[in-house]
This record gives C-alpha cells, structure tokens and sequence, in this order.
C-alpha cells in the first residue's frame, strides 16, 4: 500500500517544496485548491506543474475538493471548525464526491501528495481529503 501524504506551500519556495516531494518519493500531486492561484512565485497551476513534470513528478488539479469561498474566509479568520463544517457539507456534493473517488483512486497506485496552501494540515482542509482515502484505503498519510 502506497503513503498517502499531503502538504503544504505556505512558507516554501518552490524549489523546496519539490526537494521535500522528491524526498517523499512522490508520484503526483493532486492539487486541491479551489482557486489554483497563487500570489506566491512559483505556486500557480501551470508554472507549478510544468516544474513538477521536469522533475518527474505529475500533478493533477481537482478543483472540486477545494474549499468554498465561505469555508476559505472562515479558515483566514481562524474558525478552523467552521471551515471543516462547510467543507464536510461540500463534501457531499456529486462533483466532489466524484473527484474524491478519483484521488482515492489514484492513491491506490501512486505515491500521491495533496497540495494546498497551509503549511499545518490540522488547519487546512486537505487533512478531511486525507483522512477520507485513509479511511477507504486503510493507509498511512504523512504530512510533509
């Protein structure tokens, strides 16, 4: 069974993010930010996966497991618990669903790292993406 493993970009710079992925021996990044947009150089949907591919690492962006605007203000403010509420709603979504059966499915095979912005996993909602593949895989997850 492949680790399952997230991270985050907050305080990174690119290099070193892709240093600590390339450290976990990720296969591919699944991107789940809701706005794939960065104000942080290197961070941008586009210039990010072209980096991850000359590195050999691939990148997959689900927008539908990104958190909603109201969930991504509660989260600035610090309402940590408000974030994950709106986000286990979102959750329940077909979309969404959808595109956590296709991240669950490609951790079965790949060596997957969920990307967002946060440098703390307990504050960011891709610890809920995380812990649902865990559940239905029964894998680690590593927060790198």
């Amino acid at each position: 069974m492949n680790k399952l493993s997230t991270i985050g970009y907050e305080t990174d710079t690119q290099a070193g993010l892709i240093a600590r992925l390339k450290a976990a021996e990720v296969d591919l990044v699944v991107d789940v930010r809701a706005v794939a947009a960065s104000r942080r150089a290197g961070f941008s949907k586009t210039l990010l996966a072209n980096s991850l591919a000359a590195e050999g690492i691939g990148y997959l962006h689900l927008r539908p497991l990104g958190t909603p605007k109201p969930g991504r203000d509660a989260a600035r403010a610090g309402r940590v618990d408000e974030m994950r509420a709106i986000f286990e709603a979102h959750l329940e979504e077909p979309a969404a669903q959808l595109a956590l059966a296709q991240a669950t499915e490609l951790a079965k095979d790949k060596r997957v790292a969920l990307l967002c912005y946060e440098d703390d996993a307990a504050c960011c909602h891709r610890r809920i993406v995380a812990d649902r593949i865990r559940q239905t895989l029964k894998c680690e997850v590593a927060d790198l």
